[in-house]
């Protein structure tokens, strides 16, 4: 994931360890309501499924989780039908994670101080948002945004980190 270009690419890692060329290079286009911040895509972070089937980027600039078909062979990204969902207005999608049964996608939206839950159909490779939270104290006044987002693989808690406030949601 590109930030500043708001670019994704593939890379093939060879026997020795280094990488090839690109495979992949995939340009974004958009912007989202926040002006300074979302004049242009930035792509955030990518997600791999369980399944090396996929690959989610958060992209912060214009508010889309895009997906992709990975063929793990060649390391190739291939746009999905449908190529994006779209996350919440100025929110900024940033990192995800998945729930351990796979069942389930959680980002944290790091100019909207909360996390998204989506429900991952790892078959069809389809999200559907279900739920957002805000990751901070009701009547909380100060600068913050969300960081990092990890749910714990035996308890299922999901932690968000708070910077600013500086704090971790645990949900």
């Amino acid at each position: 994931a590109n930030y500043g270009s708001g670019s994704i690419a593939s890379y093939k890692i060879g026997a020795d360890g280094k990488l090839s060329e690109a495979v992949s290079s995939l340009q974004f286009t958009g912007y989202g309501p926040i002006k300074g911040r979302q004049e242009g895509p930035h792509a955030h972070s990518n997600l791999i499924t369980a399944d090396n089937k996929f690959v989610i980027s958060c992209d912060l600039g214009t508010d889309r989780l895009h997906i992709f078909e990975l063929d793990d062979a060649a390391g190739s990204l291939v746009e999905h039908n449908p190529a994006y969902v779209r996350a919440i207005p100025g929110g900024g999608p940033r990192h995800g994670t998945f729930s351990p049964n796979d069942k389930f996608l959680y980002v944290c939206n790091e100019m909207g101080n909360s996390v998204t839950a989506y429900q991952w159909d790892r078959w069809r490779g389809l999200l559907t948002e279900i739920q957002t939270i805000s990751t901070l104290p009701a009547g909380f006044k100060g600068e913050s945004a969300t960081a990092e987002i990890r749910v714990h693989p035996q308890n299922g808690r999901l932690y968000v980190s708070n910077r600013g406030h500086d704090s971790i949601a645990i949900f």
